[in-house]
């Protein structure tokens, strides 16, 4: 009986520790989160006290408590400490050096520069006490001014961020002016690069804004082989044009995309001087000379506008019209050899062209002008972009008869946002394409990151590079051409030279229709001189 009883008992224990058990496992699934509780509460948390900065700016800054020096500049007294300004190099060297200052509980600060302000320098000072600064865009040039004359190189760093992130049409020039001016690298580029993206395919009826280019930027941007050229090289004389009449008359500025009240001035000159070698066209010269002349005289239209409007003296026009009927000849007797040459040159000597892709569908166009017996259709789908060598046999008087003509190119494609800045540029090597009649081949697959509009510039050289590609300011005399000038028919070789190459232009009319639909025509000229149609190139539908 009792080892009975015994046994019922062990029996009634394991059946209490089982069921022991199986609460303690219950009890854990039930999610009480105690041990959770237990390990937060243990694990250690760091906060920052906010207040502590804030606290310093407000009573040392603000409140100007406990000062041991005071600042004196353009008229106005700031009461701060040697500790906090020693983080200036400016100061440190003042306090540390030899200098009167470094015993002295007063220091005046002459200010000569006109950009920086009472604003400017509080907030520069106030960047010393707290571990952020807050830098307002319509202020971001003083206070870079200021940074600059202090030494404070964090803070013209993040001067800088902001200038790269608010450039827009408003501010480029602004704030490319003042990155030359205190030597701010990044800015410089960025906002040099903004100007050429948009200088030709946005500024060209902005005057408020096109008027503030100097005479020494705008030199530089219409020399640059990456400059954006909307449609063709002429496009760039008729904005030089337009803005050397808005610095001429700055105070009849015209509404935006409106021309100029006075933009016929030139044409409508009685002097037979040309007016780049009058004393009021003198400052102008050096700009005017940046142009590429040999990819001017490509369309006889464009050349009778410039004669109508006398601006640039013929003879700067008689050694590319001689380049350019060499290697029409040249081509002509199919003795034209394999063009080949090194980056700097390609990039100096080659024809810029471009257009604007508003819409992601198929596009098809040519630019018109002489392209010494090339007819060249670019066509651009969802993706890609191609060129083809366009050649129909009732035109072939006017085409090169070369089974296989070679040429370079470079490509450049850019996507911009509401400031215009470039989203996302790509830019192809350059390259060597050998075509054949109506061979057609691939130029470049675009980047996924490309949205549209598009912005598409093409750099092409047709014809060997004329072996020196020194400017016209380089080739001669400005008292040898004055004396010319004076004398308007020593210039009849120039003239029939002009004729030859206007009549040479004709192969633009081979502008057809093809199977794939009509092909848009980009032209350089078009219309007389004052007319809407010459302001800017045509674009024309064709069937």
């Amino acid at each position: 009986m009792g080892n009975v009883l015994n046994k019922l008992g062990s029996v009634s224990q394991s059946v209490r520790g089982r069921k022991r058990k199986r609460d303690d496992e219950s009890a854990d699934e039930s999610g009480d989160g105690s041990d959770l509780l237990d390990k937060s509460l243990q694990t250690p948390k760091r906060k920052k006290l906010v207040s502590t900065a804030k606290y310093i700016y407000q009573a040392l800054f603000k409140e100007e408590r406990n000062s041991d020096i005071t600042v004196h500049a353009l008229g106005k007294q700031w009461h701060l400490h040697k500790v906090y300004l020693a983080q200036s190099p400016y100061f440190a060297s003042m306090f540390n050096g030899s200098w009167r200052e470094a015993d002295e509980d007063y220091v005046h600060i002459e200010i000569i520069d006109p950009k920086i302000t009472i604003e400017s320098l509080c907030s520069v000072f106030g960047s010393l006490y707290m571990d952020e600064v807050e830098l307002e865009p319509k202020e971001i040039v003083s206070t870079l001014a200021t940074a600059t004359l202090f030494q404070l190189d964090s803070l013209i760093d993040r001067c800088a961020e902001v200038m790269v992130e608010t450039t827009n049409a408003e501010t480029a020039v602004l704030y490319y002016e003042a990155a030359c001016e205190y030597g701010v690298k990044m800015v410089k580029q960025s906002t040099f690069g903004w100007l050429l993206v948009n200088l030709l395919g946005f500024y060209h009826r902005a005057p408020k804004w096109l008027r503030q280019i100097s005479y020494e930027l705008m030199a530089q941007l219409i020399s640059s082989a990456d400059l954006y050229v909307v449609q063709t090289e002429f496009t760039v004389y008729t904005l030089l044009r337009y803005w050397m009449a808005l610095k001429l008359f700055p105070d009849e500025l015209p509404a935006d995309g409106v021309e100029h009240p006075r933009e016929r001035y030139f044409s409508e000159r009685t002097s037979t001087v040309p007016f780049l070698s009058t004393p009021e066209g003198a400052p102008f010269e050096r700009v005017f000379r940046a142009l590429r002349l040999r990819h001017l005289l490509n369309h006889h239209v464009d050349i009778r506008i410039m004669r109508q409007d006398n601006i640039i003296p013929e003879q700067w026009l008689h050694k590319p019209l001689m380049q350019q009927w060499n290697s029409v000849l040249t081509i002509d007797q199919s003795l034209d050899k394999q063009i080949a040459c090194d980056e700097p040159t390609f990039l100096g000597s080659c024809v810029r062209c471009g257009r604007i892709l508003s819409e992601n569908v198929l596009h098809k166009w040519r630019w018109t002008g002489f392209h010494f017996g090339l007819d060249l259709l670019l066509l651009s789908d969802t993706r890609s972009l191609r060129i083809r060598r366009h050649h129909r046999t009732e035109n072939e008087r006017l085409l090169s008869l070369r089974v296989n003509r070679q040429f370079l190119v470079r490509v450049s494609l850019a996507s911009l946002n509401e400031l215009r800045q470039i989203k996302h540029q790509q830019t192809s090597p350059i390259l060597s394409i050998s075509l054949e009649k109506n061979e057609e081949t691939q130029l470049v697959v675009f980047d996924r990151e490309l949205t549209f509009p598009l912005l598409v510039s093409v750099n092409l050289m047709l014809v060997t590079p004329p072996e020196e590609t020194a400017t016209p300011a380089e080739d001669g005399s400005k008292e040898q051409e004055s004396n010319e000038s004076d004398n308007p028919s020593a210039s009849n070789s120039a003239r029939q030279a002009a004729v030859a190459a206007g009549a040479a232009s004709t192969s633009a009319a081979a502008n057809g229709s093809n199977s794939n639909g009509s092909v848009e025509s980009l032209d350089g000229g078009g219309g007389g001189v004052g007319s809407s149609s010459n302001r800017m190139p045509l674009l024309a539908n064709e069937s």
